[in-house]
């Protein structure tokens, strides 16, 4: 049984668009620039406007179902009414995405690490990153457990001071930018372009957190969609202006050999070591506000589908705001184990994958559940093309240049999927 409660806090659309641009402007743009310049070569500033649309067009499957049905559980809540005599379809993915929402927590503190280190001199120093990583953790813990007011006026400060200094170094940037490196266009041709759109997709996870917090929102019907759409465009225009400074400036081999490190590198021929200091402090801000974002919208998700015995109940213990503590308690304590890891390439990966994989099972509840929530079929059926080719253009790339990752991958989805089909099968004959 779902146990009702009371929520005597807010959000407004300042905080709903700092949630969406704090979950996408997290560790991705800092790390795959490098990799965009790789595969669509000059075309790369490019190949963030082609995500950019496609993030559009995930994000109306997202808004149509979050306004026609309204809880904390989201992605899940949004399958589970799609297939209602099949709920171990709601529960593989509402598992999947929990487990994907603790790896991209894990990247964001790793980034926040190995950024801080840097800056205090120790790049090279383990201890120091991983300190860092879980001060990171612990810290975004407390703030989450003081209550929504406290992580969204947190998510203000950081993700409105990360967009002025992206924006600062953007502004500056563009004046130094040289026409001619542009030239020719499509040096890697158009399918470059395309599959360093898909590659590079995971930069613009993080808008569907918004959609965990429809109960906590002041007026959905108005803030939902402007949240949702505004934070999305404010993204795709800060990575095209980001990757138009970056190609303008410098060498596409030097953008490449710079690898995660790509947009401080960018920065510093630039601004010389400020430019790398403020940078590295857009860094911080970034994964910053992504770890605060996560942690929020993930937790509500994880206590929502404890209510409906998809999840052991005790996840959606709450203390009188209304906060899921134990939520978030467990997910801080196992997104901190991940990072203490010296790598996290394999997790970082997963979790792309199945933010694409989540939201082709959402678009499918939409067009399912049209006539409910008043979505285009024209619209909602494009949307879901896009998102195929993406996620088929990402497992080919895997397949071709790292197959021992793609296996590893496909190894994780299906023991993910058993253990929720387990917890499904259990609570199922318990319940009758």
């Amino acid at each position: 049984m779902k146990i009702p409660r009371r929520v005597t806090e807010k959000l407004g659309l300042k905080e709903l668009i700092a949630m969406g641009v704090g979950g996408m402007i997290g560790g991705g743009i800092f790390s795959v620039l490098g990799i965009a310049v790789g595969l669509a070569g000059n075309a790369a500033p490019l190949s963030f406007v082609i995500d950019m649309l496609i993030a559009l067009a995930v994000g109306y499957h997202y808004v149509r179902l979050a306004l026609a049905f309204r809880d904390d559980g989201a992605s899940y809540t949004y399958l589970l009414r799609g297939w209602p005599q099949r709920t171990w379809i709601a529960g593989i993915e509402g598992w999947t995405i929990i487990t994907g929402y603790i790896g991209t927590l894990a990247l964001y503190a790793f980034t926040f690490g190995a950024y801080g280190a840097d800056l205090l001199g120790s790049p090279a120093n383990e201890a120091v990153r991983i300190w860092l990583s879980l001060g990171v953790l612990s810290f975004f813990m407390l703030v989450n457990l003081e209550g929504v007011r406290s992580a969204g006026v947190t998510e203000d400060i950081i993700v409105y001071t990360k967009i002025i200094i992206l924006g600062l170094f953007a502004a500056i940037g563009l004046t130094r930018v040289e026409p001619g490196r542009f030239t020719p266009f499509f040096d890697h041709g158009v399918g470059g372009l395309l599959l360093g759109a898909a590659v590079i997709f995971v930069a613009y996870e993080g808008f569907e957190l918004i959609t965990n917090a429809v109960v906590e929102t002041e007026d959905p019907d108005r803030n939902i969609p402007r949240g949702i759409y505004g934070s999305i465009l404010i993204t795709g225009l800060i990575y095209l202006l980001l990757a138009l400074v970056a190609v303008g400036t410098m060498s596409l081999s030097q953008i490449v050999s710079a690898k995660e490190y790509a947009l401080a590198e960018v920065a510093r021929p630039l601004l010389g070591n400020a430019g790398r200091v403020l940078i590295g402090l857009a860094a911080l801000m970034a994964t910053s506000s992504a770890i605060n974002s996560t942690l929020f919208g993930a937790s509500r998700m994880m206590a929502e589908m404890a209510t409906k015995g998809m999840m052991p109940a005790q996840f959606n213990l709450r203390d009188r705001k209304g906060v899921p503590w134990l939520a978030i308690v467990v997910m801080t304590a196992l997104a901190a184990s991940f990072t203490m890891l010296s790598s996290l390439g394999v997790i970082a990966e997963f979790s792309s994958m199945t933010f694409l994989l989540v939201s082709i099972g959402v678009s499918m509840a939409n067009i399912k559940l049209r006539a409910q929530t008043g979505a285009s079929l024209t619209v909602a059926a494009l949307g879901l093309s896009l998102m195929l080719a993406t996620v088929l253009a990402i497992a080919a790339y895997l397949a071709s240049h790292n197959p021992g990752e793609l296996l590893i991958i496909m190894a994780f989805y299906l023991l993910i999927a058993a253990l929720a089909a387990a917890y499904n099968w259990r609570y199922a004959m318990g319940d009758n």
